[in-house]
């Protein structure tokens, strides 16, 4: 109650557009958009988004002693009661997936989530195997004794429906949060002064059917065309890559990977672009296929027993040959046996044979890089893709989305437990330079191995595979790589 009360002080801020801390003039539709007399419900946290980046926030905040008084407000287009009972048999996986590191498993333990997912559907993994599509150089972690994994879990890879409802529950369990579900947000606009409240300087989210939230802070967890960011008027910074994911779930030969200790991810790079094949539990794995848009939209295109011949010869044929195979409209399988005969490559070295592809689950989306010129503004806080979009080549855009979130929540902790205003500018400065260095190095790295992987002829082709190489003979150099890419090292600036 007493965070509730202090948003009810009547304070004269500064005019109506203007940013104190920056000095910038802030977006706002005209006020006869929203003519009316009736007041805005008021919170402490408007969160818009319902992925895994903002129920993580809002789960942290109430799990939390010190912020679980905070008023707090979720806004999410989607259906949530959907989302909540959300189930699939056991055979049946989403083509959505995420390989979740240990940090971020933690993460979602230490808010009490963890428990709520199911996790007989989540598979860790221990092993990489990780090479170049035209020379063939290989960088390995395995399990073996003085290794660079050291036998610990890489990643877990999940279904980002299944973090999803787990965090859901979880939110259900604790309590205390307002749920807009199956919302429309229509407008973002600044307040303006009442006879009781001066709300000024307060995002006002205006909800289809004529609902209003005043927020003292505004979370964008709402994706890359974030409409949060849009309103706060900060830029966003990259380029599209010109290529395509395509993503499906696979069934492979025989048990696929015998038990949980034998499960390892593949991937390979193709000038294309790379070609990753990660475990799921059983003998069902997901499939991520980064490509230019004819090939992504040919490969939908096809039917299941050529998209299965193309994904078997994109692990095992020459560049040259996969290529010539997508020029093909027909006679898939028969062209990969032929060219398997002439083909040398080691059988223990890549993914069990493909022999089937769920229903349904074939889909692509365009790849590109975006990165926010700033997390915060007054009032405004960004996570996620919404800050930030990374290639998946590196399997790294949930997690960054959940290191953000813990990071905001300690932000937010430090403020109350300091009598600091949540949204103030300053208030959240700590967030934004935590994060954002962090995020840019990351989103500098992945950028720069894909430019690298796709050139297909020239010294550098020399270079990167003597470079994979080097590193895959020196067990420090990799154990270091290898605890960077689970979120266990330490930190890289």
């Amino acid at each position: 109650m007493d965070a509730l009360k202090l948003t009810t002080r009547r304070v004269r801020l500064s005019p109506l557009n203007i940013c104190r801390s920056c000095n910038r003039k802030l977006k706002q539709s005209p006020a006869k958009s929203y003519a009316t007399t009736s007041q805005p419900d008021f919170y402490d946290v408007v969160c818009i988004g319902g992925g895994p980046a903002g129920l993580s926030l809002l789960a942290a905040l109430k799990a939390n002693p010190i912020t679980a008084n905070l008023r707090v407000a979720l806004v999410e287009a989607q259906d949530l009661g959907k989302l909540r009972s959300w189930q699939l048999s056991a055979d049946r996986f989403s083509n959505r997936c995420s390989s979740l590191t240990p940090p971020s498993a933690d993460f979602l333990d230490k808010i009490g989530a963890w428990s709520h997912i199911q996790r007989d559907r989540v598979q860790p993994y221990h092993e990489m195997q990780v090479w170049d599509g035209v020379s063939d150089a290989r960088i390995e972690f395995d399990r073996t004794p003085g290794s660079a994994t050291n036998g610990r879990t890489i990643a877990y890879m999940i279904e980002n429906l299944n973090i999803t409802s787990g965090l859901l529950k979880r939110i259900d369990e604790l309590s205390g949060i307002t749920t807009f579900g199956g919302a429309r947000v229509e407008n973002i606009t600044l307040g303006t002064e009442t006879e009781e409240l001066d709300f000024r300087e307060w995002p006002i989210v205006h909800l289809d059917g004529g609902k209003q939230l005043a927020a003292r802070l505004l979370v964008g967890a709402d994706g890359a065309n974030s409409p949060v960011r849009t309103f706060a008027g900060i830029d966003s910074k990259g380029w599209d890559y010109g290529r395509h994911g395509v993503v499906a779930t696979l069934e492979l030969e025989g048990n696929g990977w015998a038990g949980d200790d034998m499960k390892i991810a593949y991937q390979r790079f193709l000038p294309t672009g790379p070609i990753a094949m990660l475990p799921l539990p059983g003998n069902r794995s997901t499939l991520v296929w980064s490509t230019t848009p004819q090939h992504a939209a040919s490969l939908k295109n096809l039917s299941a027993k050529d998209f299965i011949a193309l994904v078997n010869a994109a692990f095992r044929l020459s560049s040259v040959d996969l290529q010539f195979m997508h020029t093909m409209s027909s006679g898939y399988e028969g062209e990969l046996a032929w060219r398997l005969q002439h083909t040398r490559f080691n059988a223990q070295a890549v993914p069990q044979n493909v022999v089937g592809v769920q229903e349904g689950t074939v889909a692509s989306f365009p790849l590109r890089m975006r990165h926010a010129d700033t997390y915060i503004g007054e009032r405004v806080a960004l996570v996620g893709d919404a800050a930030h979009t990374v290639h998946p080549l590196a399997g790294q855009g949930l997690n960054q989305g959940q290191g953000d979130v813990e990071s905001l929540a300690k932000t937010i902790d430090y403020a109350v437990s300091h009598g600091q205003d949540i949204g103030a500018r300053m208030s959240l400065e700590s967030y934004t330079s935590e994060r954002y260095v962090a995020n840019h190095i990351m989103l500098g790295v992945v950028d720069k191995l894909h430019k690298l992987y796709s050139i297909e002829s020239g010294p550098l082709i020399l270079l990167r595979s003597w470079g994979l190489s080097a590193v895959n003979a020196m067990r420090p150099l990799k154990g270091f790589f290898m605890q960077q890419a689970a979120g266990n090292g330490t930190k890289l600036f």
